[in-house]
């Protein structure tokens, strides 16, 4: 269970900076990619952006091939697991906490209306 949850914390830090979702973003987009092609249109140094592939590796979005010197990123759609399965059951409770909020709403307004 522990390690589920340093998983799921894992992603959504890594989620949370926008360049990382942006490298994401490409990758979804375009598919595999050398660093340096990824790199490309970020206006930040090529070790910044070893440092948030390591940050998307350790988080398991990405995959890491290399051929020679040359290091090529794919997304792991596999990665995200984790986080959605959390999103879907913390989900499910808000919803039934809009519903009741709905509910007092409702209860609120009628009671606007007969006075």
């Amino acid at each position: 269970m522990v390690d589920k949850r340093k998983r799921v914390t894992a992603v959504f830090a890594a989620l949370a900076d926008p360049t990382r979702r942006r490298i994401l973003e490409r990758l979804a987009g375009e598919g595999e990619r050398r660093v340096t092609e990824l790199a490309r249109p970020f206006r930040i140094t090529l070790p910044a952006i070893s440092r948030h592939l390591r940050v998307l590796e350790h988080a398991r979005l990405i995959r890491r091939r290399r051929r020679g010197r040359t290091h090529f990123i794919r997304m792991n759609a596999a990665g995200i697991t984790s986080a959605q399965k959390w999103i879907t059951r913390y989900a499910a409770f808000w919803e039934s906490r809009f519903d009741d909020l709905d509910d007092l709403l409702e209860i609120a307004q009628q009671k606007e209306k007969k006075d």
